[in-house]
């Protein structure tokens, strides 16, 4: 089949997954390369402090391109670093470990066709969806998406599953004003897009693979609670700084390794 002209690019954030890595970057190779699609994949290390980094190295290829750094900054802070240096007009992140099948990358993009949409989220809660988890994890998805539907107008059922897409100029608008790099992320990302008059985004089913994959059934409150400060954060410059708009531009704060190139791929 012929590849159409437009890229795709994967962003793969990585932390301490050297024992999956090599397989996990094999496995999304082989099914992106049964689509349509042009593609890249860009394998981010977010940390040195394994084996992670080198493993990864050695797939490096025109279609894989490996980066790292030495030190731990989050998992935002990784995406963003491999965004700044994808060149697609699609761009899009999923979990290392590939709990989340990445044979669903395919229907999340013609989700996006359909939809016409900005933005693309892969939820757990769709009703499409193939994975079981505990009550306590239900419970605490449905009450987190209640909050962000209340501070942020976001009508997404499941804003932390490791896949989203995005098209380019609506990263080109957003990437520059952001500030999470860690716990609330993804959060940030969807409500200063749909603050910006992004408001197509659209839910696409996942599927997670019971084993290769178990959600635990405790959860870490101290992660919770580090995650909702960051929520109500976001809330606050968003709604009372106005810290996102453009009249603020002089104090968003830039860093040369997050700069997000504006072009077409």
């Amino acid at each position: 089949m012929k590849r159409k002209k437009s890229l795709l690019s994967i962003i793969v954030p990585a932390y301490h997954q050297e024992k999956t890595i090599t397989a996990d970057l094999r496995h999304l190779n082989q099914v992106l390369s049964q689509t349509p699609y042009n593609y890249e994949i860009i394998c981010v290390v977010d940390g040195k402090t394994d084996k992670t980094f080198s493993h990864a190295r050695r797939l490096a290829s025109r279609k894989i391109k490996v980066f790292g750094y030495p030190s731990n900054h989050g998992k935002g802070y990784a995406i963003r670093y491999g965004m700044a240096r994808a060149r697609g007009s699609l761009i899009a992140f999923i979990d290392a470990g590939m709990d989340i099948d990445p044979n669903g990358i395919a229907m999340a993009i013609e989700h996006m066709k359909w939809y016409q949409a900005d933005i693309i989220v892969g939820s757990k809660r769709h009703p499409a969806s193939q994975v079981a988890y505990p009550l306590t994890r239900r419970v605490y998805s449905w009450g987190y998406q209640r909050i962000t539907h209340i501070l942020f107008g976001l009508k997404v059922r499941d804003t932390q599953a490791g896949l989203k897409i995005f098209r380019r100029p609506v990263l080109e608008k957003v990437l520059p004003r952001l500030l999470v790099k860690k716990f609330a992320f993804d959060i940030e990302l969807l409500s200063v897009a749909n603050h910006l008059g992004y408001h197509r985004i659209y839910e696409t089913p996942i599927k997670i693979d019971p084993q290769s994959f178990r959600f635990s059934s405790t959860i870490r409150w101290k992660t919770v609670f580090e995650m909702l400060i960051d929520t109500l954060a976001v809330f606050y410059r968003l709604h009372i700084l106005h810290y996102y708009d453009d009249g603020n531009r002089r104090r968003w704060k830039l860093d040369p390794e997050l700069n997000f190139r504006v072009n077409t791929g």
